[in-house]
């Protein structure tokens, strides 16, 4: 299941990096509030369409995923807080009293935060070989987005910029404690929720819709690059945990950079350049990552998608799709296998 996880995490990637270059193509004729509110849009409306349209009919024994429980509210209301609403409003309020080349800079605070929030605060699992893989794919990172001056030393445009990347680094670290439920669900509700606010304060700072063409296309790169990326993030983070699944989402940048290269002719620098080795090396060393060792599964009860593997033995009544998903009991078990921090991996070292 790491396999999966790192593959989706990946791919959560590339779309968010083929949606930067995308964006950019429509900011001219856009407020920065009014494009960051259309996208969140586009992810929302998109999603929800497509929640409406599956398969809601299905019989109970044919899910593949399930609904928000209701003690899983508040940590998505939380996430959906801090990553949707505090986190774009502080990062709109910092860029004006920041360059743009420290703002960029400032920006891989992001992944640094969010592992080291899982790491201290959520108690995920770290070795020796993780945290060199992070600090190479947040090394190139920096190397990419180096714009050659930098200043952080007084205002408070700097730290605006810096508490923005904590909101997300919370969003993402309260996320992962929903995302058992339906990803396509979560997203959804983040886009709503955030692409409302930032309509509503673009509006209110004097902002007009755009043309109909215009707010389509921005729409659209938002389920792209917002909506179907956040629903393969969340699937990550349910097989690799917040920390991995970051440090993947980490090089979204990089991929952005290559896209310009072929949508605006920009030239190959010797910064990508750096920036493709440091991040390949980081992660190489995320999917060379054998975390192996004898652990025990306490008795627990939870209801999550799954396959009858060497965590899920149980009977049922008659059959069944895999995945599916229904409330089910583990009994105690020790034993010793490769593993990540998922649902069943939770445990301190």
């Amino acid at each position: 299941m790491g396999r999966t996880g790192s593959a989706t995490a990946i791919l959560a990637a590339v779309l968010f990096g083929v949606s930067t270059p995308l964006a950019k193509l429509l900011v001219h004729d856009l407020s920065p509030w009014m494009l960051a509110g259309l996208l969140y849009l586009g992810s929302g409306i998109g999603l929800g369409l497509v929640r409406l349209t599956r398969g809601l009919t299905a019989p109970q024994h044919g899910r593949s995923e399930r609904s928000l429980h209701g003690t899983e509210w508040p940590w998505l209301l939380a996430a959906v807080f801090a990553g949707g609403i505090a986190g774009p409003v502080l990062l709109m309020f910092g860029l004006t009293a920041t360059s743009a080349s420290t703002a960029s800079l400032l920006l891989n605070l992001e992944g640094v935060f969010t592992a080291l929030l899982a790491w201290f605060v959520f108690r995920e699992g770290v070795d020796r070989r993780l945290v060199a893989g992070m600090v190479a794919i947040v090394a190139g990172a920096v190397v990419l987005s180096w714009g050659g001056a930098v200043d952080i030393a007084g205002g408070w445009g700097p730290a605006a910029v810096a508490t923005a990347c904590l909101m997300w680094a919370v969003d993402n670290n309260l996320t992962r404690k929903v995302s058992l439920a339906d990803p396509v669900d979560i997203a959804a509700i983040k886009g709503l929720v955030a692409g409302g606010v930032n309509v509503g304060i673009a509006l209110a700072l004097g902002a007009g819709l755009p043309a109909v063409p215009t707010m389509i296309a921005a729409m659209l790169v938002g389920l792209l690059g917002y909506g179907i990326s956040l629903v393969l993030f969340v699937v990550a983070l349910r097989h690799l945990g917040t920390a991995r699944t970051g440090a993947y989402f980490s090089t979204a940048p990089f991929v952005g950079g290559i896209v310009s290269l072929f949508m605006f002719g920009e030239p190959l620098t010797a910064g990508l350049a750096a920036a493709a080795v440091l991040m390949g090396l980081g992660v190489w060393l995320h999917l060379t990552e054998d975390h192996d060792h004898e652990h025990v599964h306490e008795e627990v009860e939870h209801d999550h998608p799954h396959m009858h593997d060497e965590h899920h033995r149980h009977a049922h009544d008659g059959p069944v799709t895999e995945p599916h998903t229904h409330k089910h009991r583990h009994g105690r078990l020790r034993h010793r296998h490769a593993h990540f921090p998922d649902a069943h991996h939770v445990h301190t070292h």
